[in-house]
């Protein structure tokens, strides 16, 4: 039983992968239309310094966006943003160190940001792990979903006070959370969120994409109800080729180096979706969606029911020391 249930998420994950090569096989990325400026409006992309989260930092700058990059390196955090200078963006750029594997660090970041009395349009919550090592974060939880989805928990509630304040209902701000294909795969074990009764990198990898998911609609609904000009919505980049697949085992890397190269997306195409979701004329109000290759697409049939969302927002809260409104 313990064999079965290390095994079967790493086949559900492959076969994930294969369905999305497949598709990327036969499709090309969709091509960016034309996107209004962005002067006057204020960003923070968390990962920003690399991969998709640069270049989705550096386009929300070329359209004119005041881009704060949140990561945990301020070398590769300070060289993104000299660079993205040098290519004569017209936003301003900076860095503000994040790590999202220690609350008490997202609380700070949260806290630095405010002092500079900056609004807040949009944030993109971009960074993540995958298939790493078991391990746990600062306030021990279990590393895939500590950072990736309680770290941008945490984050996007402490700045929604500056995201309703800054969003008008002609012009919403928006939240913008990256996620995945793997998400169709994932299990959310209520009663296990941290994955110590069996652990399995890629089970832990695809829960923590699916949280994100179930997360992102949740707050739309609260948002909505509430009536504040918020909008959030959940991207899929596809199979990109970024340093998110280090961490595979050393014939699956020798594998995916020829396939990458023919089948993989680039980091400035899987950002697309995120970029168009964060400016685009045409989602101006539309939240509480799921967004692959440029289009709005299903997601799994789990992240559509709300006991399980609710359920979800609760325990989070709980965990990351909030009291939910």
């Amino acid at each position: 039983m313990w064999l079965l249930s290390f095994i079967l998420p790493i086949l559900r994950l492959y076969l994930v992968g294969v369905k999305v090569l497949l598709y990327q096989l036969f499709n090309k990325s969709f091509t960016l239309p034309v996107l209004p400026k962005q002067n006057g409006r204020v960003a923070i992309v968390t990962g920003g310094a690399r991969g998709m989260g640069y270049e989705t930092a550096r386009h929300l700058a070329n359209l004119g966006m005041h881009v704060v990059i949140a990561g945990n390196s301020e070398e590769e955090g300070l060289r993104a943003v000299k660079k993205i200078h040098e290519e004569g963006s017209e936003g301003k750029v900076e860095f503000l160190f994040l790590d999202l594997c220690s609350l008490k660090s997202v609380r700070q970041f949260v806290q630095r940001f405010k002092a500079r009395a900056l609004p807040l349009h949009v944030l993109v919550n971009n960074a993540g792990i995958m298939l790493v090592p078991e391990g746990k974060t600062e306030d021990g939880f279990e590393l895939h979903f500590g950072l990736n989805y309680l770290g941008h928990f945490l984050l996007t509630n402490l700045l929604l006070d500056k995201l309703k304040r800054s969003g008008r209902h002609d012009a919403c701000s928006r939240v913008v959370t990256m996620s995945s294909a793997t998400h169709y795969v994932g299990r959310l074990n209520m009663e296990d969120l941290q994955g110590r009764s069996c652990y399995s990198a890629h089970g832990a990898y695809s829960q923590s994409k699916l949280a994100l998911v179930l997360f992102t609609y949740h707050l739309q609904e609260k948002l909505t109800a509430a009536g504040f000009p918020v909008t959030s919505n959940a991207v899929d980049p596809g199979m990109v080729d970024t340093d998110l697949y280090n961490n595979l085992c050393i014939p699956a890397q020798a594998a995916k180096k020829p396939v990458a190269k023919m089948l993989f997306r680039t980091p400035a195409e899987g950002a697309s979706t995120a970029i168009l979701a964060a400016t685009a004329s045409q989602l101006e109000g539309v939240g509480g969606c799921y967004f692959y290759n440029g289009e709005r697409a299903e997601s799994a049939d789990i992240t559509y029911d709300h006991n399980v969302r609710a359920e979800l927002w609760k325990q989070s809260c709980v965990l990351v020391g909030l009291q939910e409104a």
